[in-house]
Formats: structure tokens, C-alpha cells, sequence
């Protein structure tokens, strides 16, 4: 089943003067076609400015469509009956956590989307302690969030969210603000949600080696799709990769410079055990 979906999708930004009045427009994305499927891991990737957190905000409907057709669980995000479904079907968790977080303890800040669903006050509970032992963040229910790191305060924005029960969570650029360990926090808590409540993850982000284990990516310039595939065709195309001023995982790299040098290994190798194994191979 399609959990989002795009046909042609189009997004223009009004260019406005300092009156306020329209001389121009901008196109962030351009004519987009998206298809993810229920239960997916989804990475999208771009440089500054390529449109990928522009197509995030449409999946929660915080933007809707110039022109095209976006789809979430099977609901058009322009229309207004449906803006309550598509928001209960899709959660986003932004860049900074602390623009999400709303609460002055973690359980309440947690329990607060739920309490807007109308959910009974038992069930916020129940979902309360199950989102925040799903995140590993039970033992910090009492806290105040402003005492948390900074992969803390991103695993309970995203305790938020799975509280609501989504259907699909949107990450936009999760990790951006944290240092290594807190990247592998948020990551590693995120693989954990899928395994347990079988979401749909849509990855926003440009750290290569966040996505390797993506079912696909899509890479995003200037509004326009212009690479799709498993992680293992993406990263394959070095040259291609860095022509959209991206990088690839480090590993990658290091096997497509051993290979320019006449080393007989594979293409898009991801992981370190690969490449171990591709250079015990060798004679």
C-alpha cells in the first residue's frame, strides 16, 4: 500500500518587495514524483537548498501543493476535510528539538499531541510510558527537558510524535545540531520504532552514512529528483554524488579510490565489514 505519494509535484515561494507586494515567484520543488510504500526506510537526500525539507512539509500538510498531487495514506493533502487524517497518518520531527518541545517535564511534553487527539486520559498514559520506553527515555519521565542532551531532547521530540500512533514518521535533517553520539542515538532509536511498530521513516538529511540501510533513496537539486535506487546503485555513482556537492559514506570512498588504483573491488560497497571482506578476497 502507498503510504505518500506525489504526481508532478510543484511548490512555488512568493518573492514579496519591502511593501509587502508579490514581484516573483521561486520554485523549491519542481515536478516531483515520490512513491513509498507502507513500512519503508525512505532517505532523501540534497545539499542546502536542493527542496528536501521544502517536499517534508508537505507530507504533513504544513504545505500544500502549487500544483500536482501529493498523497498521504491515500488522502490528497489539499483537501481541507482531509488535513486532520493526513496530520494523524504522518508525524514530523524537525531539526531542533527545542522548537518542539513544549512541556516544562518530559511525560507531560510527551502526553501533550495526544491530549490534542481527544485520547482518554488513561490511554495518554499508557501511550506516555510505551513511546518513552520505545525511545529509552523512561527513566527521564520527570525530568526537565531543558536538563537533557541534545540526542535526549530529539528522542523525546520523537517519543511526541509515536505517541500520536502515526502511521509515518517524518525526520527533517533529525541530527543536524548533534554531535556523533547523539546522531547515533536518534538513528539507533529510530531503527528500533520500525522494528517495533512497523512506522514508515522518511529520512531528511545529508549524512551519507545515515542511510545505508534505506530500502531507497532519492536525491534532490534544485527542486528536481535527479537520482533514485537502493543505497548500494546510489553509492555506486561517486562521481555523480559529488557533482550534486554531496559526499558518500566514508568507506565508499576509500573502495572507489582503492578500485581508480587498480584494485579489483565491487561497486557501491557501504559498510567497513564489506570492504574487509572485498580486500580478503583478493589474491
Amino acid at each position: 500500500m502507498d503510504m505518500v505519494q506525489t504526481e508532478k509535484l510543484v511548490f512555488e515561494y512568493e518573492k514579496r518587495d519591502e511593501e509587502g507586494n508579490v514581484i516573483g515567484v521561486s520554485r523549491a520543488v519542481d515536478e516531483v514524483d515520490i512513491d513509498v510504500q507502507e513500512g519503508q526506510f525512505i532517505a532523501i537526500l540534497g545539499h542546502n537548498g536542493s527542496g528536501k525539507s521544502t517536499l517534508a512539509k508537505h507530507i504533513n500538510a504544513i504545505l500544500v501543493p502549487t500544483q500536482g498531487t501529493m498523497w498521504v495514506n491515500g488522502r490528497n493533502t489539499k483537501d481541507p476535510e482531509e488535513l486532520w487524517n493526513v496530520r494523524q497518518s504522518a508525524g514530523m520531527v524537525f531539526q531542533n528539538p527545542d522548537n518542539q518541545i513544549i512541556g516544562t517535564v518530559v511525560e507531560e511534553d510527551v502526553g501533550f499531541g495526544p491530549e490534542n487527539l481527544g485520547v482518554p486520559t488513561d490511554e495518554i498514559w499508557q501511550r506516555v510510558e510505551d513511546s518513552l520506553r520505545s525511545v529509552g527515555m523512561i527513566e527521564y519521565r520527570h525530568h526537565s527537558p531543558n536538563k537533557l542532551s541534545g540526542g535526549q531532547k530529539q528522542r523525546v521530540a520523537i517519543a511526541g510524535v509515536v505517541a500520536m500512533e502515526p502511521k509515518c514518521i517524518v525526520l527533517d535533517e533529525p541530527t543536524a545540531m548533534l554531535d556523533p553520539v547523539g546522531r547515533r542515538e536518534v538513528l539507533k532509536t529510530v531503527q528500533k520504532l520500525r522494528e517495533q511498530k512497523k512506522v514508515t521513516v522518511i529520512l531528511i538529511t545529508h549524512y551519507m552514512e545515515e542511510v545505508v540501510d534505506a530500502d531507497k533513496i532519492y536525491v534532490m537539486d534544485h527542486g528536481h529528483v535527479v537520482m533514485e535506487g537502493t543505497p548500494r546503485e546510489i553509492f555506486s555513482r561517486v562521481d555523480e554524488l559529488k557533482s550534486y556537492r554531496l559526499d558518500v559514506p566514508q568507506v565508499t570512498l576509500l573502495a572507489d579510490e582503492l578500485r581508480k588504483r587498480g584494485l579489483k573491488i565491487p561497486d557501491g560497497i557501504l559498510k567497513k565489514e564489506e570492504l574487509v571482506e572485498a580486500l580478503c578476497q583478493l589474491n
